[in-house]
């Protein structure tokens, strides 16, 4: 990745966000190891769906976070944005960790849910900035490397934990590092000279770019550039008119399929591993695999999805994705099926990564942003039903076929990118892989 070169203050901001979306990953994919663990708990005596439905508490949650995080950001700027939201729901965890009855723990998760939603919106852009615009791709790619690997953490930790301590001792674990992180941030964390700027706050944005020596009339050309925004109208209807409709509606299927499989198969794949007669330990270590297989798929389907192109990468990671998940159900040699959950995690986690980069060359550049708007946020109800999807499934006594509909949502997504019309735009030329889906991305079929 193009960030070795970076200076002191660019990799302290990438470090530092970097560690906050672990964190954020942690604190999400901590409700996953638990579950187990809560439905055997007899004061609870939750059943599968009722678990289910406080796994969507933490995504509806999340919903809503990213919806309002611009609004919070106008008030305060990204920096204090990222230092609340990573703080909030680390005390949330905290609360969590405390719940007498399934009640308040589920408050607690849609509570901690605000914050986790309202994290990487904020902090990507702040990264975006500090690491220069040629560097945006590998940054984006980096940063999301983070939360898979805090999933990848807490798996790993669940192991050793759970059995010994239970699973409040888990959501401890989530709770505990913001008090090492938060000093870390207030003293090394710098404001955004963008947002200062744009803000007509001058005076601190000449401070900051002093202190951090950052380059301000670059600066200052970015605010510039960002004065001629898209009429969000207008955006609207260039994305539901003449030429686009069929694509944005067959986006918003892929969309909603990808972001149900990453949350709800990826909250619910301990218990279906447990269901099918694996150990609790046993089951956490499809966890780790499966993120260890996300972090590689991040690494590494860049250049995949410039030799193939995004629109097609992207059919053929859901579909993929799907035969894996399927797979995983089958009795296999244990290299096997270890080996089908790395790659489950390798297509699936990124097929939604290679879907917002195909957006972001689709449309005219005036509407990328109401476009990747509109597509993420019907995907985040696909994020909600993931979860009470797994818990019916399960309780329901589905079996093989928990997998099977996960496996279709993956295949669904995949004929939605496939029968997708080309864009009345003409292709641009090949570049360089950007999962943000800016100049710089793969092409786009």
């Amino acid at each position: 990745m193009a960030l070795t070169r970076l200076d002191r203050v660019a990799r302290t901001v990438l470090s530092l966000c970097w560690v906050v979306v672990l964190l954020e990953g942690f604190d999400l994919f901590v409700y996953s190891t638990v579950i187990p663990e809560l439905l055997d708990d007899p004061e609870w005596q939750l059943t599968a769906s009722e678990a289910g439905r406080i796994g969507s508490y933490a995504t509806f949650g999340m919903l809503i976070g990213s919806l309002t995080i611009g609004t919070v950001t106008d008030w305060i700027g990204r920096r204090k944005a990222i230092i609340g939201c990573a703080t909030w729901f680390s005390v949330l965890m905290a609360v969590c960790a405390v719940a007498p009855n399934p009640a308040v723990f589920g408050f607690g998760r849609f509570l901690a849910g605000l914050g986790l939603g309202g994290l990487i919106p904020t902090a990507m852009p702040l990264v975006m900035e500090y690491i220069g615009e040629h560097r945006r791709g590998a940054g984006a790619t980096w940063m999301m490397t983070g939360y898979h690997v805090g999933g990848l953490v807490v798996a790993a930790l669940a192991i050793a934990v759970l059995p010994a301590f239970g699973w409040r001792a888990m959501f401890w674990a989530g709770a505990l590092p913001i008090v090492v992180m938060l000093p870390l941030l207030w003293r090394y964390l710098p404001e955004s000279v963008d947002f200062l700027l744009a803000r007509g706050r001058t005076a601190e944005a000449e401070a900051v770019a002093r202190r951090h020596h950052v380059d301000l009339d670059a600066a200052r050309a970015r605010v510039g550039d960002d004065v001629h925004t898209e009429d969000k109208s207008a955006g609207i209807r260039t994305i539901f008119g003449h030429g686009y409709l069929a694509s944005t509606l067959l986006f918003f299927v892929a969309s909603f399929c990808g972001l149900l499989l990453v949350y709800g198969f990826g909250t619910w794949l301990p218990e279906l591993m447990r269901d099918s007669g694996y150990g609790l330990g046993s089951a956490l270590s499809f966890l780790v695999v499966t993120n260890i297989g996300a972090v590689a798929g991040l690494l590494l389907t860049g250049p995949l999805a410039d030799r193939l192109g995004t629109k097609r990468a992207s059919a053929i990671w859901f579909l993929t994705g799907a035969v894996f998940v399927g797979l995983i159900s089958i009795r296999m040699p244990s290299a096997l099926i270890y080996l089908a959950a790395a790659l489950a995690g390798f297509f699936l986690f990124t097929a939604q990564v290679v879907l917002y980069a195909h957006v972001g060359y689709h449309y005219p550049t005036a509407t990328h942003a109401t476009a990747l708007g509109w597509i993420a946020g019907v995907g985040r109800i696909g994020s909600v039903v993931g979860p009470t999807l797994g818990g019916v499934l399960l309780d329901a006594d589905a079996g093989v076929w928990s997998f099977y509909v996960f496996a279709l949502a993956g295949l669904v997504g995949a004929v939605a990118m496939w029968l997708a019309p080309r864009s009345p735009l003409e292709a641009p030329p090949r570049a360089r892989w950007s999962p943000r889906g800016r100049a710089g991305s793969p092409k786009p079929a």
